[in-house]
Parts: structure tokens; C-alpha cells; sequence
């Protein structure tokens, strides 16, 4: 089966790489609905009882409807006053919107409420730290509980609060001081770099920050931080004059994140001569640090809501931090409060290297509210402001893909191969593989077949362009043996991929070879039991191999899954009246096309050097059995699953698509979740050979 792809853009760290990863997380599009906010406006003055107000207060709260939650949680309190749940519920929901100062009075007012205790004491105590009052914080957060997260969280905040104090040694020796599990170090030694570096202890901050990026546990762990201590290392080396190690330090971001915005910008600044300021340089700043740190370790399914409380409260101590608002808008999105999220990105300053990443996503979400217009225009302009950014372009191309406009795709993808010019890099197959698409969707075939060979020209092992170009010979009866060949080596690659098998079985088919059609159809389906596609094409093998009455049950079960419109009438119809028989001649002209498919294959593209930027996907080579899933642990990442269960972290992307689920929101994996595993693993590489194939995150 041959796939669309849409751009969805992810948040943080995460959201760079898949965005910079040479379009690799371009996701399989199904038929989502637009997300959209559905919030009413009430009229809180006709709200004249409790339980109405209560009722209300708390429908909107569960969907995350902040703005009506807040006015009638506070009518309900106009109702009963005294009422402590309501009050909680207020408090939360205040912080949950970004009103940090709204809340902050409740929070005083319910410093005695055992329930939302572990909240109040982190609020009072960063209002204490902005407001300089060091010594009252540092009394405030003293943590003597035996929860990890709080421990780790409440002794860092103290801590910052100390170095406001002056007191920065005592600081450090704090943080030394916290035991608990592995991934507490990188959260310590980013944040005792950070504090050595406010404190102007150069030593001990250069120190400190190696030891964090040189975590791997930290990587996976918390990408996000990762990030801030290289550039923070970065930053240090440059102000000494040190300008290769800070251009060395930036090299090894590169291997997590290639083409981070703000690394690069970062790089282009330090290659100038300029030294430039660090992003921490005051307590208040460091405490901010804190939480975003937190707030991007707990960023998976199921934690949104603390997530956000987090990251808010971070917001309200370092407004200007766009990585916390490009974070906080990826929430927003999972949370599906589009228009906050779109407001979130709108706030990021125009001034840093992470606005133009805001302004992608900005347009992506619009198109996700259904202003495909509004967010057509904006992407449009995006281009024209640098035509030279190719991200713009993918993000353009996939709501154009969306919206089923396949000319305006096709031009755009034009465009892109314009910018790109006759030296493409390994990277850029992404823009040629979606301009073959655009072509293909046109039928104007004899545009898009070299789009996909310039595509695997480039990335010569890519199942996505092998399954789609090998699907389409098949599918047209053309280049059958070359075809079949391409399909058999993205199956190798992703043998657990649904719709690469749905090829591999449909080619089958179209040969005539009926058997071997239901053998991968069945293994489609079991991979794929909700795509009609699949289950349609599982019908019409059971038909021909006179297996009649589970045809009939594969296609009413087609109906059932949303099939394309133009679909629904050939279906009905196959209900109907079956398939019709195949005639002698068909059967032979079969036969003579399966047995020039089994002939053997040319090479399915010129062979191209392997790309630098991220580790080719290949097909495990020492014939062993590889697990096909994992369960996830308390702590993983995708980056850390990928590093652990296929070799490479870079291949977390291969895990997205191999869990459609994960396609919408990545970074929403649980504890306890069962993720299939793609039938990948990572070549054996010389990191000294090829310094860039270390490992990279999610």
C-alpha cells in the first residue's frame, strides 16, 4: 500500500529533531479530524447554584477549557466561600492557564492543605526566589519526604536560592548532596554547571557540564537538558577564547540534534568571534531551569497536566525562554487547545533562533484547526521570508498534501528541488520522495518516477520511497521484477510494518499469485487490523483462492473502518456480487508478468555514499531472532528504547513509524505500553570513523 505523509511537528528537543532529521518523521497521514477547541462561552451570571457552577467549573476543567473552569470555579466560591475543593481546583486550574500571580494568593491561603501541599510550597517558594527573598525560600523548599521527583525538585529550587544568596558553594555541595536514581545526574551536574558558572567558577562549571553530556542515561532521559548543557558548555568555552572547543562542544549536540536551531544559531555566533551570554545568569533564571528540566523528563503520555503545571511555572520565572514555550505549546497540543497553543508560539521572542521553528508549528496547528487558509497563507509567507529553508517547504507540502491539493504540492516540492540544486545531500531525499508523490497523485508519472529515484539515489536503503516506488510498478504493470524487489527489501527493513506487507501481498495478487497473496495479507492485517485498505485487499485474496464466505466478512468489515469515499461503492459492490471470474487470458497474462517479476532484479537505484547525518536503517545481519516489542519502562524515552532494543537511538523515528499510535503525539509513551518494534537495528559504525553516527535523541 502506498502512503501520504503529513508533517507533524513535534515539541522540545524531540520537536527539532524530528523536524531537522531530513524530513524523517514526516508520519503517515490517517483521517484525522482537525483538532479543534469546542469551548463555550458561559454566562457565569446566570449560574445561580452551587452545583451548577461546580458542574460546569469542573466539565470544563477536564477539557482543559482553563479560561471557563477559572470564572466558574469562582462563582461557585461566590456561592460557598469556604469551600477548600473549589479553591484547590481554582488554584490549579490558574496555573494550569499561566496566571501565576492569580494563583499565588490561593496558594498562600491553602499553605496548610495537606492535598495540594507539594504545589503550594513550590509556588511560595519561587515567588520567594524572584522577589530575592533567598533565605525564606531556602527554609520553604527544604524537602524531607522520600518521592524522587520531589526530593530532586524541592532541593535544586533550594539550592538556586542559596546562589541568589550568594552563598555558591553551599549551593553545590546541596546538589552533591541529593541521592536517588541514575537519571538524577544529569539534572545535577547540568545545574551544578549552571550554578558554578553564575558563582564565575570556570573550573568547576567546565567540569560539571562535560559530565553531562557525556551522560548517555541523560540523553534518553532528558534530551531537553542535554541540549541546554551543551550550549551552556559551548557558551563557557567561547568566553575563555577557547573557540574550537566551543565549536567541538556544539559538534557533539549535532550527533543528538542535527541542525537544532538554536545549536546553529549558537555555532554561526561563536564562528563570528562572538562570545555570547549564557541562559542562565540569575537565581531566579535557574530556578525557571529547574522546572523546565522536570517538566521535560515527565513529558510522555499520560503526564500532560503536570507537564504543563510545571512548564508554566517556569514560564512565569523566565517569560523569554522559547524553548518553555515551544514545549508548552506542544502540550497545548496534545491537550487539543490548539488556539493555546497557538498563542503560546506566538509569544516567543522574536529575536531568538526558536521563533521560526514557532512559526512552522504556528502554521501546522492553524491547518489543525481547520483555517487551512489562514495557515496556507502564513507557511507561504514563511517561504518567501527565507526561501532557502527547506523545513518550510515540508511544512507547506504536508497541508497542501492534507488538503488534497496536488498541484500546488507538486510546485512547491519544485521549488524546494530548485533550493536544493544539483548537489543534493543525503538529507534532502525527503523533498524529492513527497514532490514524487505530488506527481504520482497527479498521474503525471513521468515526473514522478525520477523524483522517487533521485529520492533513493539519495537514501538508497529508504522503505518508505522502496514500498511507494515498488508498490506503483506493480500497480501500473510496469518494471515488475524491479518492483517486486524493491518491495521485498523495504519488508526486509520493516517486516513490521502493516502497509509495506499490504504491498508485498498486493503484488502478489496482481500476479495472480493468490496463496502467497493471503499469506502477506493476513500478516498485513494482523499488523494493521484497523486500515479498510488492508482488509479490503485480504477480501479479494480470499475470493480468489474460493475462500468466499471470509471474503464477504473482510469486506463488510471493510465498511466498518471509514474506507475512502471512492471506495464505498466498489466495496458495496463486491458485497453484491463477488468478483468476477478471471478468464483464461487474464490468468495467462498473470502468469507472464509473475514470471518476469521472479526474474532476476537490476539494481533498484545508483548506489549513492551513505549519509553522514543519521545511521542508515538496515536489516539485522547476523541472523539472529530480534524481539518484535518492547514494554515500556518507568523513565524511557523513544530515544532510549531505540538505543537499547535496535542499537541506535537515532532510530527512534523508526519506532513512530512503526506505532501509528505515536505518529499524532511521540512523546506520549507510558509505563506498562507494548511498542512493536521495527525489524531494524543499527550498523556497526567506528564512532571514530564517523563521529556522527552517536547517538541521537528523541
Amino acid at each position: 500500500m502506498r502512503q501520504q505523509f503529513a508533517l507533524r511537528l513535534l515539541s522540545g528537543a524531540a520537536f527539532a529533531a524530528a523536524l531537522m532529521l531530513g524530513g524523517q518523521a514526516l508520519a503517515a497521514a490517517g483521517n484525522e479530524k482537525p483538532a479543534t477547541e469546542e469551548a463555550q462561552t458561559f454566562n457565569a451570571g446566570k449560574v445561580n447554584t452551587f452545583s451548577g457552577a461546580f458542574l460546569a467549573a469542573r466539565t470544563a476543567d477536564v477539557d482543559h477549557d482553563y479560561p471557563n473552569a477559572i470564572t466558574l470555579y469562582r462563582k461557585a466560591l461566590e456561592l460557598e466561600p469556604a469551600n477548600t475543593e473549589i479553591r484547590e481546583r481554582l488554584m490549579l486550574s490558574l496555573l494550569m492557564s499561566g496566571d501565576f500571580d492569580g494563583a499565588l494568593p490561593i496558594a498562600q491561603d491553602l499553605k496548610a492543605d495537606e492535598a495540594v501541599e507539594r504545589i503550594t510550597i513550590i509556588v511560595r517558594g519561587l515567588d520567594d526566589i524572584r522577589n530575592k527573598k533567598f533565605s525564606e525560600a531556602e527554609k520553604l523548599l527544604t524537602y524531607k519526604g522520600t518521592n524522587d521527583l520531589d526530593r530532586i525538585t524541592h532541593t535544586l529550587l533550594a539550592a538556586w536560592a542559596r546562589v541568589g544568596a550568594g552563598k555558591g558553594k553551599e549551593a553545590q555541595a546541596l546538589v552533591r548532596g541529593i541521592k536517588g536514581p541514575a537519571w538524577f545526574k544529569v539534572f545535577t551536574d547540568y545545574h551544578l554547571g549552571a550554578m558554578a558558572l553564575v558563582a564565575g567558577d570556570i573550573s568547576a562549571a567546565r567540569s560539571s557540564l562535560t559530565a553531562a553530556i557525556t551522560n548517555d542515561d541523560g540523553v534518553a532521559t532528558t534530551p531537553d537538558t542535554f541540549m541546554r548543557a551543551i550550549m551552556a558548555l559551548a557558551r563557557l568555552e567561547a568566553s575563555q577564547g577557547n573557540k574550537q572547543k566551543a565549536l567541538d562542544t556544539i559538534a557533539v549536540g549535532d550527533r543528538l540534534i542535527s541542525n537544532y536551531a538554536p545549536l546553529k544559531a549558537l555555532r554561526q555566533s561563536i564562528e563570528a568571534g562572538d562570545k555570547p551570554d549564557q541562559q542562565v545568569t540569575t537565581a531566579t533564571e535557574g530556578a525557571a531551569s529547574v522546572l523546565f528540566s522536570v517538566g521535560g523528563a515527565l513529558n510522555r503520555q499520560g503526564a500532560e497536566e503536570m507537564v504543563s503545571l510545571y512548564l508554566h511555572m517556569s514560564h512565569a520565572l523566565d517569560p523569554k525562554s522559547a524553548d518553555t514555550l515551544i514545549m508548552l505549546g506542544g502540550i497545548a497540543e496534545k491537550l487539543e487547545q490548539p488556539k493555546q497553543a497557538i498563542a503560546l508560539y506566538e509569544k516567543v521572542p522574536a529575536d531568538s533562533p526558536m521563533r521560526r521553528i514557532s512559526e512552522l508549528q504556528l502554521g501546522l496547528t492553524l491547518a489543525q484547526t481547520g483555517e487551512v487558509d489562514k495557515a496556507r497563507e502564513h507557511l507561504k509567507n514563511l517561504i518567501t521570508s527565507d526561501p532557502t529553508d527547506l523545513r518550510s517547504y515540508l511544512a507547506y507540502g504536508a497541508v497542501l498534501s492534507d488538503a488534497k491539493d496536488y498541484k500546488a504540492m507538486a510546485e512547491n516540492y519544485d521549488k524546494a528541488a530548485e533550493v536544493i540544486g544539483p548537489i543534493a545531500r543525503p538529507a534532502d531525499w525527503t523533498i524529492f520522495f513527497q514532490q514524487g508523490i505530488a506527481y504520482e497523485r497527479l498521474k503525471q508519472w513521468d515526473k514522478a518516477e525520477p523524483a522517487f529515484r533521485k529520492s533513493l539515489e539519495l537514501n538508497p536503503e529508504q522503505p518508505q520511497v522502496l514500498n511507494y516506488l515498488g508498490y506503483s510498478f506493480v500497480d501500473m504493470n510496469r518494471n515488475l521484477d524491479e518492483g517486486m524487489a524493491m518491495i521485498r527489501k523495504a519488508v526486509d527493513a520493516r517486516p513490521d510494518d502493516g502497509y509495506i506487507v499490504d504491498s508485498l501481498g498486493w503484488a502478489h495478487y496482481r500476479l495472480g499469485q493468490f496463496d502467497e497473496a493471503v499469506t502477506e495479507l493476513e500478516r498485513a492485517a494482523q499488523l494493521r487490523a484497523g486500515d479498510a485498505a488492508i482488509i479490503d485487499h485480504l477480501g479479494d485474496a480470499y475470493w480468489r483462492v474460493d475462500r468466499k464466505l471470509e471474503a464477504n466478512y473482510q469486506w463488510k468489515r471493510a465498511l466498518t473502518l471509514e474506507p475512502e469515499e471512492a471506495e464505498i461503492p466498489k466495496i458495496k459492490a463486491k458485497i453484491e456480487n463477488g468478483l468476477p471470474e478471471l478468464d483464461a487470458a487474464e490468468l495467462a497474462a498473470m502468469k507472464a508478468k509473475a514470471a518476469a517479476a521472479a526474474e532476476k532484479p537490476s539494481e533498484t537505484a545508483p548506489a549513492a555514499t551513505p549519509p553522514t547525518e543519521t545511521a542508515l536503517v538496515t536489516p539485522p545481519a547476523d541472523g539472529a531472532v530480534k524481539p518484535t516489542n518492547y514494554t515500556v519502562n518507568p523513565g524511557d524515552t523513544l530515544w532510549k528504547i531505540a538505543h537499547e532494543a535496535l542499537g541506535d537511538g537515532d532510530l527512534f523515528i523508526e519506532l513512530i513509524k512503526a506505532n501509528p499510535r505515536l505518529r499524532r503525539n511521540p512523546n506520549r509513551i507510558f509505563p506498562g505500553q507494548v511498542l512493536d518494534l521495527p525489524g531494524v537495528t543499527a550498523p556497526a559504525t567506528d564512532p571514530a570513523i564517523n563521529p556522527s553516527s552517536a547517538p541521537a535523541g528523541n
